[in-house]
Parts: C-alpha cells; sequence; structure tokens
C-alpha cells in the first residue's frame, strides 16, 4: 500500500524491507548495485523499495553519522527535567532556545523532559545547567554525563 508523503498510511513491511532499512542504519550512503548484491534482488528493486519506504514516512531521509570519538573534546550529557503543572509547552519553547540542548524528548515517569546536552567545556556546561533551571516552570532536574558507550 503505498500512499505519497502520509506517515499515518498503513505500510506492511516484509523481510527485504527490513533488511533494507538494517543495511541502510549500518551504510546510508551505500550505492543501490551494492545493496541489491547483498540483498540478491535486482537494483531496481531497490530503487522501488526506497521510493516506498521514503513516500510512506518510514525513511525520512540518509544522514552522516560520526564516531563517538570525533569530538573527543566534548562534553555530553543527559538531563531529566521535570515541570510545574501544565507549563510544559511553554518550557520546551524556552528549551529550544538554547543551542547547546541537541534533542529533547517528552518521557513518562518522574520527568516529564530529557535534554541531551553537548558542550565544549566544563564553564559552558555548567551556564546551560544554570540556564535552563533558571526557566520559569523547571520545578527540578538531574543531570548525568556521559562518560563512555559500552
Amino acid at each position: 500500500m503505498k500512499q505519497k508523503n502520509n506517515i499515518n498510511a498503513k505500510y506492511i513491511y516484509d523481510q527485504l524491507d527490513r533488511e533494507l532499512i538494517s543495511l541502510l542504519r549500518t551504510d546510508g550512503r551505500a550505492p543501490l548495485s551494492k545493496l541489491a548484491d547483498i540483498l540478491h534482488v535486482s537494483r531496481g528493486t531497490v530503487q522501488n523499495r526506497l521510493d516506498r519506504l521514503l513516500s510512506s514516512g518510514t525513511l525520512h531521509g540518509f544522514t552522516v553519522r560520526v564516531r563517538e570519538d570525533y569530538e573527543h573534546d566534548a562534553i555530553r550529557s543527559l538531563m531529566m527535567i521535570e515541570v510545574v503543572g501544565k507549563s510544559t509547552s511553554q518550557v520546551i519553547r524556552k528549551l529550544r532556545g538554547i543551542p547547546e540542548l541537541q534533542t529533547l524528548h517528552t518521557t513518562n515517569g518522574s520527568w516529564d523532559l530529557v535534554a541531551e546536552i553537548q558542550t565544549t567545556n566544563l564553564s559552558d556546561f555548567d551556564r546551560v545547567l544554570r540556564e535552563v533551571r533558571m526557566i520559569d516552570g523547571v520545578l527540578n532536574s538531574e543531570t548525568s554525563i556521559l562518560l563512555s558507550s559500552v
């Protein structure tokens, strides 16, 4: 089932789709011919599947992933944020104005938001923590610096 640009369209994935997505997660720049060889299908089949996955909204595009140690001096952290009452939308708007916040997620449980923070030094890291904590509507926060990935 293919409906162009409709993310909510019902699309049934088969094994070939799952394998193609898996290969693209590993190498989003792989040529169609290489993907076709690995999947044992024609180049045209791979192109048709890619077109369908893109038009259904399953794939949003292709990107470059950088090694974690590429920015070896970067300080990366996760900040859990508790928001007062119904001020979540207001807090989110203000958080989006802080460039060091790489991503922001809503969540359930004790914390309302989780922010991924990246700074180049501890002084900037401290400043970002203060900025977040000074936002009206932020009740509490807890931050963990990411030391290494395992």
